[in-house]
């Protein structure tokens, strides 16, 4: 199993860049620890999140949307994949069935997959936002693991966010975490991952069998 954001595409900073300017532009109160709060949260969570608290006017649908949009508009520009990620993952792919468990919105994983080339890797994919509940809840690696045909525990994910590790691991998968140094796990979180790698590069096939 594989994160999107923070895993294949260094994606976090270009989220935060996007709603923040969207705040400041509809007279949101933006604070310091948005970004963490909304980290791993589904479309519903964060929009809702961006109404209640940031203060947005507008409903969480249309912020949701706009949001979208704008962030759809700079991948098409350039999409920031990480580098090594296309070598791993088709090497991943040849070994075993491989899922997306993502708390992005399905349009944005969609349109990530297809302008990268990976989509033809992945025989599942999960947005949070088909799930009852975003990370760190285990939900959407439940759901992944449900399309694949898999057992859970028989499952690795690969996550880069404290959210994500923890979501993993309450769905008892054994997890291997490459942080994202713009926004660092809490320790305790990266203690229960099963490994820690500097990045997807890392990956082999001996780190995901343990």
């Amino acid at each position: 199993m594989l994160d999107l954001d923070g895993v294949l595409i260094d994606s976090e900073h270009v989220w935060d860049q996007v709603r923040q300017r969207l705040a400041e532009e509809r007279g949101g109160r933006w604070h310091e620890q948005a970004s963490r709060d909304m980290m791993g949260m589904s479309s519903l969570e964060w929009s809702r999140y961006m109404h209640d608290v940031i203060g947005l006017s507008e409903p969480p649908e249309e912020i949701n949307s706009e949001v979208v949009r704008r962030l759809g508009a700079v991948y098409r520009e350039e999409l920031p994949l990480i580098d090594g990620v296309t070598e791993v993952v088709e090497k991943l792919a040849a070994r075993w069935p491989l899922g997306l468990a993502s708390s992005s919105n399905r349009e944005i994983i969609d349109l990530v997959l297809g302008v990268s080339g990976l989509g033809r890797f992945f025989a599942a994919t999960v947005s949070s936002e088909e799930v009852p509940r975003g990370k760190p809840a285990p939900d959407v690696y439940l759901e992944a693991a449900r399309r694949l045909g898999v057992a859970p525990e028989s499952c690795a994910a690969v996550e880069d966010s404290e959210n994500g590790i923890r979501s993993a691991k309450a769905a008892g998968m054994r997890v291997i975490a490459t942080p994202n140094p713009r926004y660092p796990p809490a320790e305790d979180a990266l203690a229960a991952a099963d490994l820690v790698l500097p990045s997807i590069a890392d990956l082999t096939l001996a780190a995901v069998e343990g």
